[in-house]
Formats: C-alpha cells, sequence, structure tokens
C-alpha cells in the first residue's frame, strides 16, 4: 500500500492560504478606513456638533439620504439613530433647520391639498389603525411637516412619504417620550 504524502485537506488549506496571500498583501498595504465612510445603504454617522451650535433642549438631525434620524438628549447622555421613512421625491423634501412644536398621542390625519389634487379619494381619518401617522406625532414649525409613526411597517427605510419623517410606532413612542417641545430639528 502506498501513502499519499498530500492529503486533500492539506491540499485545500494550501489552496486557500494561496488564494488569501493577494488579499492580505493588500490589507497591509491599504490605508486605514474612514470613520465617515458611506457604506452600501449610505448610512452615515453624525454628529450634532456639525449641525448645531449647541444643544439646547436636545437635538435631531433627519438624514434623507441614509433614511436615519439621529436624536441627541440636552444633556447629552442619551445618542439614538432610528431608522425612518423618507420623502418620495425632491419636491416633497423640505431642507433646513426647524423645531418641535407641539407633540400629540393618537394624532388624527388630514391630508393637505397637493395630497388631495394627487388622490381625490383622501379623506380625514381619526385616530387608529388606519391612520398614516401611525400612534404618535411631533409637529414642526413647518406647517404640514410632521415626525410620526406608522402602521404600515414596510415604508421605513424606503422614499415613501409625503414630507414627513416616519418611524416605526414602538421607536416613534420612545423618542416621544424623550423629545422635549423647543428640540432643535434639521431634515438634510
Amino acid at each position: 500500500m502506498t501513502t499519499n504524502p498530500i492529503s486533500r485537506r492539506k491540499l485545500l488549506v494550501a489552496s486557500g492560504a494561496a488564494l488569501a496571500a493577494p488579499s492580505l498583501a493588500l490589507a497591509q498595504t491599504a490605508p486605514p478606513v474612514s470613520v465617515n465612510r458611506r457604506n452600501i445603504m449610505s448610512f452615515t454617522p453624525q454628529r450634532w456638533q456639525d449641525h448645531f451650535d449647541e444643544l439646547g433642549n436636545g437635538a435631531i438631525v433627519a438624514d434623507i439620504t441614509s433614511r436615519a434620524l439621529h436624536f441627541w438628549s440636552g444633556d447629552g447622555e442619551i445618542y439614538n439613530v432610528y431608522p425612518s421613512s423618507v420623502p418620495r421625491t425632491d419636491e416633497l423634501t423640505k431642507r433646513g433647520y426647524t423645531k418641535i412644536v407641539r407633540k400629540r398621542v393618537g394624532p388624527d390625519w388630514t391630508p393637505t391639498p397637493s395630497m388631495i389634487e394627487r388622490d381625490p379619494d383622501l379623506k380625514y381619518m381619526p385616530p387608529g389603525p388606519g391612520n398614516p401617522l401611525g400612534t404618535h406625532a411631533m409637529y414642526l414649525s413647518w406647517p404640514a411637516y410632521l415626525i410620526h409613526g406608522t402602521h404600515d411597517t414596510r415604508k421605513i427605510g424606503r422614499q415613501s412619504s409625503d414630507g414627513c419623517i416616519g418611524l416605526y410606532n414602538h421607536k416613534i413612542e420612545e423618542l416621544f417620550a424623550l423629545v422635549e417641545i423647543g428640540t432643535q430639528v434639521r431634515l438634510f
């Protein structure tokens, strides 16, 4: 009986090492990855200092491209990031600085004139499972723009709103409890 000095296991290990060698050599010479580099989902980490002079009552940054809402408490102790829905088109997207002027549990919904123009079947909706504002809403100083929940979880992470920023109902409930009236907001 003859013995084979090269086993299948040794062959696989040697092949793997040969294939990995160029990657390992490149990794040793590649520059370090930047912390602010966008990943495949376009997510970009945010710092409140890049958007506001001070925290005040707190700060919210809604990153339309990343489809993420960032929240910092006024004392800087809490920083949360929430996946969000964002406006469907640039025409529906308002960008800039605003603030939270009102909060409401169980909001009712009235379509805007431009929504009715696009879909004449839209009608007022009281609070409840079919309401597009979900369980909680925070109103911005811009008329008809809100940060609110949604009962339709398929909308989160997508361009699906008529201008508002939407969150899962359990996430808007969490954020609602943390946010004070007067919290500064930036949509960009």
